[in-house]
């Protein structure tokens, strides 16, 4: 029994191995069917080389408003797409504060001009008693000058008169007082001009009292002009034309001072400038060397996909962005054409932007245009059905079709087998790559990321 059932197994074994080899001959004797030629005449027309890419809408301007000062939203007149004219009212706030600060400030002006006017009066009388003072003084010290040299003589001719025994002691003793006390008259009128000097310092005082009084005055208006400014702050107006396109507070909200607030203060809204609109594209740094500034970009979008919109290259970003080993550069793209108020801020667009363009080229299905040895050929049926392959020379391609720029006239007939020329290229161009580090990429792309 158990060697039945091994005669069994092997007898399967060579019918599998058997029918195996069968069909792996048959298969090998399998030919294929050629592919039909396809044939395309040569024709002119226009051709055109873009790079393609995707960016967003923006604005001309965005400016963020916010309020110098802080309090409770009592008037908020815009909502969201509102269209506002330079110097509307976009934001009003509870005044109440900042009008007392105003009565304070106005209180500590009217006071401190009022000791500043004191301050002057009591300059101007010392002023004026000192130079009385001044007078009397001055007169006195004549006076007793003149006293004391006449009582001084008088002592002397009276003290030679008693030496020659002509008068007597007591008047002569009289004589010599009256001297000494005109004398002690005559110091006490210099001592009072000298005290008048100290005076003179005292009126330096009261004039540097005047300097601080005026300098009060002066900070007394400021603070008042500053309090004034805070109470002018408490309305807000628009500062150029534009559109709300963000609204974040709501009346009765308290919000914080944009100035004095270490976090920057509260952002009351956004208005935007749509007078000029643009795209932010990001380029990739493979087609980047394509872009110039100029160029005409055809522009479509999702929200309107039967439109197309046109713009121009306005900006080429100088740096790239590295995002995940991916570095694209920024290009600011301007909006034109009256259609361009459909497309609003932050929508996302496809760009196409135009880096050559021709007219009455000579073209040919890019199909049609194979390479081998770094030199571009097309295949051309000749009389008795046979196939040729005539070297060209190309110019751009768009993906479908090619531009011959030597090598075929208008009128001619290519032909060429479908996907044979992506599958010829994909090969020499990998030949190259080996050799030279470097492909043919761009003649037969679209011009768009890769």
């Amino acid at each position: 029994m158990l060697m039945k059932k091994r005669y069994i197994i092997l007898i399967l074994c060579v019918v599998i191995i058997t029918v195996g080899y069968l069909w792996f001959q048959n298969s090998k004797n399998v030919k294929t069917e050629p592919q039909e030629w396809s044939k395309a005449l040569v024709k002119k027309g226009s051709i055109r080389l873009t790079v393609s890419c995707t960016g967003r809408v923006v604005s001309n301007l965005d400016v963020e408003i916010k309020c110098k000062a802080s309090g409770e939203v009592i008037k908020l007149p815009f909502d969201v797409s509102d269209q506002v004219k330079k110097g509307d009212l976009l934001v009003e706030l509870d005044p109440v504060d900042e009008q007392r600060k105003v009565k304070q400030g106005k209180i500590s002006l009217d006071s401190s001009q009022a000791r500043l006017k004191q301050s002057k009066i009591s300059l101007q009388i010392a002023e004026k008693n000192l130079a009385v003072e001044r007078k009397s003084a001055e007169a006195a010290l004549k006076s007793a000058k003149v006293k004391a040299k006449d009582a001084r003589a008088k002592a002397d001719r009276r003290k030679h008169l008693f030496e020659k025994k002509l008068t007597s002691l007591e008047i002569t003793e009289s004589m010599e007082t009256a001297a000494i006390q005109a004398e002690v008259d005559l110091e006490n009128a210099q001592i009072r001009m000298e005290e008048l000097t100290i005076k003179e310092k005292e009126l330096e005082i009261k004039r540097q009292d005047i300097r601080l009084a005026e300098a009060q005055v002066e900070t007394d208006k400021i603070n008042l002009s500053l309090a004034e400014q805070r109470l002018q702050d408490t309305k807000v107006f628009s500062p150029i034309d534009g559109v709300v396109s963000a609204r974040d507070v709501q009346t009765g909200q308290i919000i914080s001072s944009g100035i004095s607030n270490v976090g920057g203060g509260t952002v009351v809204m956004v208005i935007s400038d749509l007078s000029r609109r643009f795209i932010l594209a990001s380029v990739d740094e493979s087609d980047i060397g394509k872009v110039e500034l100029g160029q005409n970009v055809i522009i479509t979008a999702d929200a309107f996909t039967e439109k197309r919109f046109s713009g121009k290259i306005e900006r080429i970003g100088t740096k790239g962005v590295n995002v995940s080993n991916v570095v694209t550069f920024e290009v600011k793209i301007e909006l034109l054409g009256t259609n361009k108020s459909l497309l609003k801020p932050e929508m996302t667009t496809n760009i196409n932007i135009i880096v050559a363009e021709k007219e009455n080229a000579l073209l040919v299905p890019s199909g049609a245009v194979l390479s081998k040895d770094e030199q571009y050929f097309v295949r051309m049926m000749i009389d008795d059905g046979s196939v040729e392959e005539r070297p060209v020379q190309v110019g751009i391609s768009d993906g479908v079709e090619t531009e011959i720029t030597r090598g075929l006239n208008q009128g001619d007939t290519v032909v060429y087998r479908q996907g044979e020329a992506k599958s010829r290229w994909r090969t020499d161009s990998s030949r190259q790559n080996l050799s030279s580090g470097r492909g043919m990429r761009m003649m037969f792309s679209g011009g768009g990321r890769r």
